[in-house]
């Protein structure tokens, strides 16, 4: 029996639809996918970049006002439809309608404009459920959970405290299920050098020895602490390839700490979950590149397919 998946378009400006329309005759082989956006913007989208509709493409009608289509524009047109079409996602998936939901590129300035509260797909996850959502990006062969997102710099160390990281490290253990060690990311150069360079790895690692007690505990078992979640490790090693051969899952402190090095490596394929929610929910890991939005350019559907394969085999 396949899955029912509900795929929010993402901005119309973008490359979301050109993804969708593209890749559906692959994708309904693994599931069945309803699209959340109406036949009157569909044919828009297609017409601007000539693709023929295929018969079985699934569509949802009273998602937004309509607008015309500007590609590679910011504005609240396209934001408002974005995030009513994420909004009518969320909602099938809540009501059990579909099993999942996929979602395609927003561009956050245009949320903005519209007046939407939300930074992005996960802060308003967050705040639909009451639940405190993790995100966590990457492909098979390396995951990474990020413990703050999108904030400043300069917020990161004092958002870090024993409290907060403990319940991330036990929510992320038992909503991401890893079958290894995972590893924790200092926050300073050296992890700290022993305080020489900061002190915040004294409070990583208490969350750390919190969350394995937690979950040593939770499973009756005596294991190791480092079976569970490694001592705080050195940021600018972390990644090299002889640790990557220790670890498939990470634990960074900061959006660029971890997602640098991930798109460094494996860009194309990557994808976005939110773990610790009632619902499944998967994105591309990449923006709207309005750049090249409508170009006729060959697109790379690769990290689109893998977040449907993700929703396929959990």
């Amino acid at each position: 029996m396949k899955k029912k998946v509900a795929i929010s378009i993402g901005d119309l400006n973008g490359i979301g639809i050109q993804l969708a329309l593209e890749n559906h005759n692959t994708l309904v082989k693994e599931i069945s996918p309803l699209y959340c956006i109406d036949n009157t913007m569909l044919t828009q989208a297609a017409k601007k970049l000539n693709i023929t509709i295929p018969d079985d493409f699934i569509t949802i009608e009273n998602i937004a006002q309509s607008f015309e289509i500007e590609a590679g524009v910011v504005s609240a047109d396209s934001g408002t439809y974005a995030y009513a079409s994420f909004v009518k996602a969320v909602e099938l998936a809540r009501e059990n309608k579909v099993d999942a939901i996929c979602t395609l590129p927003i561009h956050k300035k245009a949320w903005e404009l519209a007046g939407i509260k939300y930074k992005g797909h996960t802060d308003a996850l967050r705040d639909f459920f009451n639940a405190e959502a993790i995100m966590m990006l990457g492909c098979e062969k390396m995951y990474v959970a990020l413990f703050t997102e999108h904030i400043p710099l300069k917020k990161v160390a004092q958002s870090i405290n024993e409290k907060d990281l403990t319940r991330f490290l036990v929510d992320f253990y038992k909503t991401a299920r890893p079958t290894s060690t995972v590893a924790v990311l200092g926050l300073n150069p050296h992890a700290g050098d022993d305080g020489v360079l900061g002190d915040e790895e004294t409070i990583i690692q208490r969350a750390i020895d919190n969350a394995n007690a937690s979950l040593r505990q939770a499973q009756g078992t005596v294991a190791k602490p480092t079976e569970i979640y490694s001592d705080p490790l050195v940021p600018d090693v972390a990644f090299t390839p002889n640790v990557r051969k220790n670890y498939t899952h990470y634990i960074a402190m900061y959006h660029d700490q971890g997602l640098a090095p991930l798109k460094a490596l494996y860009f194309d394929e990557g994808i976005n979950v939110s773990l610790n929610l009632p619902i499944l929910r998967t994105s591309v890991d990449h923006g709207t590149a309005f750049d090249i939005a409508y170009k006729n350019t060959n697109l790379n559907s690769l990290s689109y397919i893998n977040a449907i394969k993700y929703i396929v085999t959990n």
